[in-house]
């Protein structure tokens, strides 16, 4: 991996935005703070500085957060950070940001990524509505990737789905032109969620040559839950839609 410029320590901001109006007051997720292993806590301790980012209510300047203009990967809710990590290694000509609220999975994504030497990730700890809301600049994105998020399968719990149609919509102000939400889940029942929201979400093309799933890319890593879950049968659907207008 070839080097690049190490950003300064606070990262540049622009000015603050305007309020969103679809801020949610319904989560789409629990927060379970699981115990510190000794690992994850000197992770935060010794790679935060350099690889985390704190949460602000301001416009982050992209350029300057990484030190240099590249095409940019967001992942909503990276779990422990494992496959996020791997595309960041497997492309470093792309700058990675991941966003997840877990404490620990943090701590352990950032053990991982000092580890593999990557100095193209950058971490927020943090709920990623707020973030992508108040910090993350309008078609600034090339790809914003939600891979297994909870499915909240009891009825009663759908409206805490995080794909719905509101939010689809803010994601494509953040997608630059021609970028790409690319959507995972175990769950077929919030799979054919997703798609019905997305094929009435405005603005996006299915990248689907039969108008529904794709096969997993190659840039996706299978996870260990995933090649566990394929040893029993369990099917895996990948969703792919391009921002057109």
């Amino acid at each position: 991996m070839s080097e690049q410029p190490t950003p300064s320590a606070e990262p540049a901001v622009s000015q603050q935005p305007e309020s969103p109006s679809y801020m949610r007051k319904i989560r789409s997720f629990v927060l379970r703070e699981g115990r510190l292993t000794k690992a994850q806590k000197l992770a935060l301790e010794q790679h935060w500085a350099g690889m985390g980012v704190d949460y602000q209510p301001q416009l982050l300047d992209l350029t300057a957060l990484f030190g240099r203009k590249a095409d940019t990967v967001l992942e909503i809710g990276f779990g422990m950070g494992k496959s996020l990590v791997q595309m960041a290694a497997a492309a470093p000509e792309k700058n990675f940001i991941g966003i997840e609220v877990h404490r620990p999975g943090v701590g352990a994504c950032l053990a991982d990524a000092a580890a593999a030497g990557i100095t193209n990730l950058r971490v927020f700890q943090h709920d990623a509505v707020e973030v992508l809301a108040q910090m993350i600049p309008d078609q600034s994105l090339a790809c914003i990737q939600l891979f297994f998020p909870d499915p909240w399968p009891k009825k009663k719990h759908h409206k805490r789905r995080i794909v719905q149609p509101d939010f689809v919509q803010q994601l494509r102000q953040k997608l630059a032109p021609g970028g790409v939400f690319h959507m995972a889940t175990d769950w077929e029942h919030y799979a054919e969620h997703m798609l019905e929201v997305m094929q009435a979400a405005e603005g996006f093309a299915n990248l689907s040559a039969t108008e529904d799933y794709i096969e997993r890319p190659a840039h996706r890593p299978l996870t260990k839950f995933e090649l566990r879950g394929k040893k029993l049968g369990h099917g895996v659907w990948d969703l792919m839609f391009k921002r057109e207008s």
